[in-house]
């Protein structure tokens, strides 16, 4: 009985909510058992009181002989024995501590890890404290993935603390935001027109290719990515790949910035006098047709006009009704214009002139020339002038000389 009021009254040492050291005696079955320092009562540590990981080892955490300071839960009794142990608990105590950590630190950023996917959002950790990052506030862009983040560590803005209603908001995005503006302040900083940067793809659109150039997004148009038209931003680039592009304009205010990678390439215009020449005769092919023409690759990325009045020695009502768009043609250069990148084309200079169409032609024009009414001769105009009666000639005076 003495002894049994001696371990009453060490017992009495120890009290729910007390912070005490306690010593790991052994870790067996998922917990450890331990001695509270200067009293000689024991307690259980189990793995769920150390971690809010499930599925950890508690070997990893704590091993006999270690030193732990924790936070007494409440007093255990034996059934079958007079023994009295305490749970207690490292985890409680050190979100205590996060609490006590967190009051008044609105608005401060903190490195937390992701736990788990939630509905709504993720559940992170910080210093033993559970927190909360909705699906709004995880990143600039919805993210409907959560679990990829799980088991990051990251920085975070803390939104809200509410110790009593155990409440711990924390938003990622705007880290993220914060961060990006600096770094656009500083890449603005750097950039001029005309001068030519280094990128990196971030992501593909069907009006265009997005250069991430460290911390802003710059768009190269469709039209500006390669010399050839018509061609898909995919069939150019690759996300992820590093491009050289040239600024066209700059909006910080809007915060875009328009890029050009075909300008940092040679242009197939780029000494094209020294392939291509007046008189030259090449092989094409025809690229589209319009109304008053065909258009005619006679080098990658050079298209010259065959004007519908080249096409044919005969009456051309319709390119279409000749040629059709792939069709492989021969060409007689009449004209290359580099700098308005104009090429002038014919096909109808390497054919002969049919003979009937000229027999043709001279017979039309004679039927013509027949055919027009002449205009009647005009008079010569007569250079005399009549008598005036205030002279006093008679007809006598006139014709005197007439014998009747």
């Amino acid at each position: 009985m003495n002894e049994f009021e001696d371990l009453l009254n060490s017992v009495s040492e120890v009290n729910p909510g007390d912070v005490v050291t306690a010593e790991v005696l052994t870790v067996d079955n998922g917990q450890a058992n331990v001695v509270i320092d200067g009293t000689g009562v024991e307690g259980v540590l189990t793995l769920r009181e150390l971690t809010n990981d499930r599925d950890a080892d508690i070997n990893d955490y704590v091993k006999a002989g270690d030193t732990v300071e924790v936070l007494v839960l409440r007093q255990v009794v034996g059934k079958d024995t007079d023994t009295v142990t305490f749970l207690v608990s490292k985890k409680r105590l050190e979100a205590r501590k996060a609490w006590d950590k967190l009051i008044g630190r609105e608005g401060e950023v903190v490195t937390v890890k992701g736990t788990r996917a939630v509905k709504g959002g993720l559940s992170v950790e910080f210093e033993g404290l559970r927190g909360f990052i909705p699906a709004s506030m995880i990143d600039t862009r919805f993210v409907r993935n959560t679990e990829k983040f799980v088991g990051q560590e990251f920085d975070a803005k803390i939104k809200e603390v509410d110790a009593a209603e155990n409440r711990f908001i924390l938003s990622r995005r705007e880290v993220i935001e914060e961060a990006s503006a600096a770094a656009r302040e500083e890449v603005f900083s750097k950039l001029s027109e005309g001068s030519v940067v280094t990128g990196t793809v971030a992501r593909l659109t069907s009006f265009g290719a997005f250069i991430d150039l460290g911390g802003v997004d710059g768009l190269v148009h469709v039209t500006e990515l390669s010399h050839e038209r018509n061609v898909s931003p995919k069939s150019v680039v690759s996300v992820g790949e590093e491009v050289e592009v040239k600024v066209l304009s700059i909006d910080e205010e809007a915060g875009r910035v328009s890029l050009s990678l075909k300008a940092t390439t040679p242009g197939p215009w780029d000494g094209v006098e020294q392939k291509l020449a007046q008189g030259d005769v090449v092989e094409g092919k025809v690229k589209r047709l319009t109304d008053f023409g065909a258009f005619v690759e006679v080098l990658p990325g050079i298209d010259g006009l065959v004007h519908i009045s080249q096409i044919s020695h005969k009456r051309v009502e319709n390119p279409k009704d000749v040629l059709s768009v792939g069709q492989e043609v021969t060409v007689k250069v009449l004209e290359v214009n580099a700098a308005d990148e104009r090429v002038s084309l014919s096909i109808k200079a390497l054919e002969e002139r049919p003979a009937q169409a000229e027999g043709d032609n001279d017979s039309n024009n004679s039927e013509k020339r027949q055919s027009r009414p002449r205009r009647p001769k005009r008079e010569a105009k007569r250079d005399y002038e009549l008598p005036e009666t205030q002279t006093g000639f008679s007809m006598a005076d006139l014709f005197g000389d007439i014998e009747l």
